[in-house]
């Protein structure tokens, strides 16, 4: 492989119903940081049918290139033609990086885009870098520069990894949705748009879609909102979520949970935050009855303010908190709910 023939940041810009996801532009923002350190150009793969007139929205945030990949085919994601799509164009061409989103669809389509292409692939990153590999120089080995250095949690997210893939191309990662930023949009940005199509031969491996059923839920995406009121297991009950829910309402923010809640059926799966729910950075995050285990910090250490409130004064959570409240949460979340009625009643 001559690694010296892959150039350029590639992001998979996932859209479903011809909406694109808002994972893909997260990835534009940091593809902009990469190509930046690299001296390169960012180029979205569009993937689908009918899709082309979303391509100038991908422009807008970051884009400098589109390749639209549009046949009947790709209407709704299959892993099989998607496969191929996808694979066809690292190996047409030939990105130095390719970042795929962390969603259903990137989980299923990452590791075997990698295995066709037979290169590495990092998992649920959560830090993405141009650097030297290995990250300290060690005698009698050649240190590389200008690598690709993904990190994510390992072991249960008990540790942090740093993985390079130094000899292979491309340097492909899926990231998980929140944990990087989209830039301000480029309002009028137009990109450089290529049409590519390697062609579709429906053979048994394609699955066929009878019906497509679509839920229909209430529950709000926590990953948009500005203030979120979290609660965990020393909540007590999923009746004694009533006063978050309380706190949040005077707020005008979002309830959410830490996995323990979910696991014992107290809140939906949606409201989780942590490594294995949803990266949210609010304006201001409140933990109450949450412990702080590692794997629920790394998906809220980067809301602007976190507010702790745990009777454990050893509880991890004050660790990385802003504010913290040692005590009852029966007693003082009640109280400040109470005293913020007070207040916004008093500026009114």
């Amino acid at each position: 492989m001559n690694l010296e023939e892959y150039k350029g940041v590639y992001v998979f810009a996932q859209q479903v119903d011809n909406e694109i996801s808002s994972i893909a532009f997260e990835l534009l923002g940091k593809a902009k940081d990469l190509a930046k350190d690299l001296s390169t150009d960012v180029t979205a793969v569009l993937i689908g049918s009918g899709v082309k007139e979303l391509a100038d929205q991908l422009a807008e945030y970051g884009a400098d290139k589109v390749i639209v990949v549009d046949d009947p085919e790709l209407k709704d994601y299959r892993t099989e033609p998607y496969a191929h799509a996808l694979s066809s164009v690292i190996n047409q061409y030939k990105p130095e990086i390719m970042l795929v989103g962390a969603t259903a669809i990137g989980r299923d389509l990452g590791p075997r885009v990698s295995a066709r292409v037979a290169t590495g692939l990092t998992a649920d990153c959560t830090v993405l870098e141009i650097g030297d590999f290995p990250l300290q120089a060690v005698p009698g080995q050649e240190q590389l520069h200008n690598q690709l250095l993904m990190t994510r949690p390992a072991f249960g997210g008990n540790t942090i990894a740093t993985i390079a893939c130094p000899y292979n191309r491309p340097q492909m990662a899926t990231v998980r949705a929140g944990v990087m930023q989209k830039i301000d949009p480029i309002k009028g940005a137009k990109a450089v748009v290529e049409e590519y199509n390697p062609g579709f031969t429906p053979d048994n491996k394609y699955v066929e879609i009878l019906e497509v059923v679509k839920a229909v839920t209430e529950t709000v995406d926590i990953m948009d909102a500005k203030i979120l009121v979290s609660g965990g297991r020393g909540v007590g009950s999923p009746e004694n979520f009533k006063i978050l829910e309380e706190l949040a309402e005077v707020l005008g923010g979002t309830v959410s949970c830490s996995r323990a809640v979910v696991d014992s059926g107290w809140k939906p799966k949606d409201l989780q935050v942590g490594q294995t729910g949803k990266t949210v950075r609010p304006n201001v995050y409140f933990a109450i009855g949450i412990s702080g285990a590692i794997q629920h910090v790394a998906g809220m250490e980067e809301s602007d303010i976190i507010v702790a409130i745990n009777k454990d004064a050893d509880a991890p959570i004050f660790d990385v908190a802003d504010y913290g409240v040692v005590g009852d949460l029966n007693k003082i979340v009640p109280k400040l709910t109470a005293a913020l009625k007070a207040e916004i009643a008093a500026a009114k």
